[in-house]
């Protein structure tokens, strides 16, 4: 019986095996990492879109709704001929301003402290001024949107401001016969200190309105409600956080001008402004990253959106002098235009994924307008400038 020989791999045969595996398991490697990468990309940049979304469509609803409730042009507020303090925005009750610029500005004839539907603020939109680094853009805006909130109905109580308090107080009564389920002022949703409240006195006429408004406007006032003692009174008191409750014999667009319109019908309802502006949190939080915040009359700000790295507003206006669109302006005050003859809001939001993992950050940006549709308008096919309201 003969041997026979049985042969094994060769070293360089098993070598060539071996290497040929190797890249086999590379690429695989490989393909599972980008697969992989891809997903987390995808994630990524599903996560910053639906948080710059949400940011979105929360500006679009209070933008869309600037204006409402305001009389025609905007609103004088308080002013004496010996310069008291403007009346401000975007401030709690602590002191604690959130934009640099704070202080309604002035009117198309020079007078200060009017209030309009919505407020411009051009390079106005970090809070203290802190720097964004990564920021594609230098330039932040804030905006501000001012209209009544007809959610909480005011106008199912009866709402007096007696002369002889001089403006430091409202009394609330339910009227009789009474309007179906009148809440109570201090329900959630209700009062509360730091709302403002907008007085419209009218005298009286045939008015179907709310409370027996007319058509005739006599006054037209702000108020800031310090405090809410119980479901009847409402206080004013002067020296107010936001500044409208001022007082004095020589101060107009005051609550004392809607105390001394006796025997007027009062039509009520509480003003909404909010202000949106990007916000750095002080080091030591959990995240230094920037985020968009939204602040309504005198209360706290509260975050909107983490990770916005830059807010661009730009405004359609009409020309009252060109009898036109003025488009895309950045600053239409500084334009000098008026921001009661606004017609739409162009909004640019820039965005960061929530992980800063080198270079897999991404960066996005989401674009909308919004029609402001309740603010003036100009008849077009006028060919006077008083056409514009």
């Amino acid at each position: 019986m003969s041997e026979q020989s049985q042969r094994g791999f060769t070293l360089v045969e098993l070598t060539v095996a071996s290497a040929i595996g190797l890249v086999l398991i590379a690429a695989m490697t490989s393909m599972f990492k980008l697969g992989m990468d891809s997903v987390f990309t995808v994630t990524q940049r599903a996560e910053t879109q639906q948080n710059m979304r949400a940011a979105m469509e929360l500006m679009t609803k209070d933008i869309s709704l600037a204006g409402a409730g305001l009389p025609t042009g905007g609103l004088q507020l308080p002013t004496s001929p010996q310069g008291g303090p403007l009346s401000q925005y975007a401030c709690n009750q602590t002191g604690t301003c959130y934009v640099p610029a704070h202080t309604y500005p002035n009117n198309s004839s020079g007078g200060g402290n009017y209030m309009y539907g919505i407020l411009p603020g051009f390079n106005n939109g970090v809070q203290n001024n802190d720097v964004i680094p990564n920021a594609p853009g230098q330039v932040n805006s804030s905006i501000t949107s001012i209209y009544c909130d007809y959610n909480f109905p005011l106008d199912a109580f009866k709402i007096t401001v007696p002369a002889a308090n001089g403006g430091t107080q409202a009394t609330v009564t339910v009227p009789n016969p009474p309007l179906p389920s009148p809440p109570s002022i201090l329900a959630p949703g209700g009062l509360v200190a730091g709302d403002l409240l907008l007085f419209v006195a009218s005298s009286p006429g045939d008015g179907t309105g709310s409370q027996g408004t007319s058509s005739i406007q006599t006054a037209a006032v702000v108020g800031e409600i310090t405090a809410l003692p119980n479901n009847t009174t409402i206080e004013f008191a002067s020296s107010d956080p936001l500044n409208f409750n001022q007082t004095g014999s020589n101060v107009t667009n005051n609550m004392a001008s809607v105390a001394a319109a006796a025997g007027a019908n009062l039509s009520v309802c509480r003003l909404y402004a909010v202000t949106y502006f990007l916000q750095v949190p002080p080091a030591g939080g959990t995240s230094q990253m920037p985020r968009l915040m939204r602040q309504v009359n005198g209360l706290d700000a509260i975050p909107v959106a983490d990770n916005i790295l830059n807010l661009q507003i730009t405004y359609d206006v009409i020309d009252s002098t060109q009898g036109r669109i003025s488009a895309n302006q950045r600053d239409p005050v500084g334009a000098g235009l008026s921001p009661s003859l606004i017609q739409k809001v162009n909004l640019w939001i820039i965005g960061e994924s929530f992980l800063n993992t080198q270079n897999k950050t991404q960066s996005m940006y989401l674009a909308s307008s919004v029609s402001a549709r309740n603010m003036s308008f100009c008849n077009s096919y006028s060919s006077t400038t008083t056409a514009c309201q």
